[in-house]
């Protein structure tokens, strides 16, 4: 008897509580949702960004609120591009000895993984008086690795191979060439493909040594008497790849030029010019910055200056497949620019070309310069990579500066890189629903949702408004799932961010008695619970004209003991 009482008493209380909110509420309720853009306040693009200073030994990871969400260190400088891998490993080019043959911009011969706490997972070294690793690193989806290298060449063995003895100044020559390591154990690894500049040459000084043809002929050859005079003769700086196409694009500073090949040759194809996805073996597919490299325009017609960071626009970002470097800029042109082209490439990875012409496109795509051009000036080292906003990121590493513009090209968001620690060769940006970084930081569901709230007796046929929200207690963004209890469901809507009440509105077509219920998920897809149900009926038993008891039907939420007599009838 005593739990009767109780229970009308606290319908009591709740009745004179909604008596009170009607006098002192002359204003309908109103609901509403947004959907919450994932841009911060100015326009940038949330995500964490990687990099590692070249005098210091550690490797950072900041957010957009420009804190240092990790650090790890190590007992060696990096030499010189860090990446987080998908399993959340850190993959970083460093020198493990010294390689007093090969000193030169960029020289490194290691490469190590490292977990969350810098422990060393796994190293290679490739580093000997015969080769030895530089610059840049791309890890691919079988879980290998390509790698930049120089092979040593003495001078004897330049001028066998057509070099013009005049035109260098050392007593040897450094050509690039590429392998891809299979990793093996906690050191080593299995070199599984190679790609060499000396096994693609062509020459037209000396009809007596090999290589000898018709320079302007062959654009899809590299000219051995073209750049520089000194043994690094080449000088490529980034590497990337192309899933769908299966190609490694390589930018080489030296031929101020970038340069795409086929990666679905074997060793030997790769050695020769025939054979791959391509039929052309090892040879060029695509070069494109500057036609005087291969006889096909002259410096005029120069577009690329020292460019660092090539790499093609990724899937899901607007100009996906496009082509995006940091154009440095030199002497002759003293300010930087960010350039993208849109290579001539169909939809099987050929490259249109018409013999005795340059390589398409005529120009740029888009180009980023200062409003005054040399304020902004990295003449070496530096990157930029385009965002899933449509945004860019560029690294100026002379000026110690990231920052990020967007296709109108206005500063949204810029860091000044701390000086003490040295330069910055190349920066990452990271979503925020990066695999690698949800084993990095680990990471917890949505908590359970609330349950809906919204009308409960309805009519068939008449939309009806329902609230749902949820925490994320790493405050992540969070989707949801709502089954109306009528055989559908929203799907997977969102992301939305954690805590805000979103509105959606459903209809049902036939009487009965429909069960309600939400779910969410965070960026990692961590699921929470169902949370409790709401049960909505149709259609009412008579019209309800009475508003008090319409704020009791519409907002059951506030007033659990009435939602029971109004769902039950007691």
């Amino acid at each position: 008897m005593g739990c009767i009482w109780s229970v009308v008493n606290m319908v009591k209380i709740e009745i004179c509580i909604v008596a009170l909110l009607l006098v002192l509420s002359t204003v309908p309720m109103v609901t509403g949702g947004v959907f919450e853009n994932l841009l911060d306040g100015n326009g940038s693009n949330e995500g964490y960004i990687l990099y590692s200073p070249m005098q210091s030994n550690n490797t950072y990871l900041i957010d957009n609120n420009k804190e240092v969400k990790h650090l790890w260190e190590s007992t060696h400088y990096p030499r010189l591009s860090p990446y987080i891998l998908e399993n959340g490993e850190l993959l970083r080019m460093v020198s493990l000895t010294d390689n007093l043959r090969f000193i030169a911009g960029g020289y490194g011969g290691g490469i190590q993984k490292l977990d969350w706490n810098g422990t060393i997972l796994w190293e290679f070294e490739y580093s000997t008086d015969k080769y030895c690793l530089h610059h840049d690193a791309e890890p691919l989806p079988n879980g290998n690795i390509l790698m930049i290298a120089w092979e040593y060449k003495t001078l004897q063995e330049a001028i066998d191979a057509g070099r013009n003895p005049n035109r260098l100044d050392s007593d040897s020559l450094w050509p690039d060439h590429i392998i891809e390591v299979e990793p093996a154990g906690s050191k080593g690894g299995k070199i599984v493909w190679e790609w060499h500049v000396w096994e693609h040459l062509i020459q037209d000084y000396n009809p007596t040594k090999d290589n000898y043809g018709v320079v302007e002929e062959h654009p899809e050859l590299i000219d051995i008497n073209y750049g520089n005079t000194q043994h690094d003769w080449n000088h490529c700086n980034s590497i990337d790849y192309n899933e769908e196409f299966n190609q490694i694009v390589i930018g080489v500073r030296d031929f101020n030029e970038i340069w795409v090949i086929d990666h679905s040759t074997t060793i030997e194809e790769a050695a020769g010019h025939i054979g791959g996805n391509s039929g052309k073996g090892g040879d060029l597919l695509y070069r494109w910055g500057n036609p005087e490299a291969y006889r096909a325009g002259t410096i005029s017609e120069q577009k690329y200056f020292a460019q660092h960071g090539v790499m093609w626009i990724e899937e899901g970002c607007p100009g996906e497949g496009n082509l995006l470097v940091f154009n440095n800029g030199n002497l002759n042109r003293p300010y930087s620019s960010v350039d993208e082209i849109v290579p001539p490439v169909d939809s099987y990875g050929n490259y249109i070309y018409n013999n005795g012409t340059a390589y398409g496109p005529d120009e740029q795509i888009w180009i980023y310069t200062s409003d005054e051009p040399t304020d902004f000036y990295s003449f070496f080292l530096s990157n930029t990579q385009r965002l899933p906003n449509g945004n860019t990121l560029i690294c100026s590493s002379t000026q110690q500066l990231l920052f990020e513009v967007t296709p109108d090209k206005n500063v949204v968001w810029e860091y000044d890189i701390p000086s003490l620690e040295g330069l910055v060769f190349k920066a990452s940006w990271y979503p925020e629903n990066y695999s690698g970084l949800r084993n990095l930081f680990g990471n917890n569901p949505p908590s359970k949702p609330d349950p809906p709230n919204g009308q409960i007796r309805c009519n068939i046929g008449i939309s009806y408004n329902y609230s749902i929200s949820a925490i994320d207690i790493e405050d992540d963004s969070v989707f949801y799932l709502i089954n109306w209890g009528d055989s559908s469901d929203t799907g997977w809507i969102g992301p939305y961010k954690s805590g805000d009440e979103i509105v959606l509105n459903h209809t049902w077509s036939a009487t009965g008695k429909y069960e309600i219920r939400v779910k969410a998920k965070d960026i990692f897809d961590a699921e929470s619970e169902w949370s409790d149900s709401l049960w909505v009926t149709m259609p009412k038993n008579k019209a309800i004209s009475s508003p008090f008891i319409q704020f009791l039907e519409n907002h059951p939420r506030l007033f659990p003991i009435l939602r029971q007599i109004l769902r039950f009838g007691i």
